[in-house]
């Protein structure tokens, strides 16, 4: 047991960090206006003042309590990079399904323990979700299934 909660506060202080890169870049980049007459940059210069005090909010809670050795795992955050690639790789050759099935399955390796059936069933939930958002929502000509054959 450590006498602080690091993880708590290494994400709170990630938090301000963002929020602070937010505001900085909405502030030089864009336009603020009035609060009667908003310009682009005021909304993402409000929001990463918000984020930045949620941010001092958790670091400042981690520092009354105690907290457990992190657990840090180096392999979960390769997985979740390796899925968004497939993805990438497979939505013009194979379509949307084929690509939102291999972003679930090989994201999914980053747990622990993998459930199969919460796995079939997110990975069903999200084949009848995004082309529904995406193709009839938006209308985004994007194919749902391509074969390459």
């Amino acid at each position: 047991m450590y006498r602080i909660d690091y993880t708590d506060l290494v994400g709170g202080l990630l938090l301000v960090a963002l929020g602070a890169g937010v505001s900085l870049v909405a502030i030089q980049h864009y336009p603020l206006g009035t609060l009667q007459r908003m310009g682009p940059g005021m909304f993402p210069a409000i929001l990463g003042v918000v984020l930045g005090g949620l941010g001092i909010l958790l670091a400042l809670q981690a520092l009354r309590r105690t907290g457990k050795r992190p657990d840090i795992r180096v392999f979960s955050p390769l997985f979740v990079l390796a899925g968004v690639a497939s993805f990438a790789l497979l939505i013009a050759p194979a379509g949307l399904i084929p690509a939102i099935v291999s972003i679930v399955v090989i994201s999914s390796l980053a747990e622990l323990r993998i459930r199969p059936v919460s796995l079939a069933l997110l990975c069903l939930a999200l084949c009848l979700m995004a082309p529904l958002v995406f193709v009839v929502g938006l209308g985004l000509p994007i194919p749902l299934i391509r074969w390459p054959l």
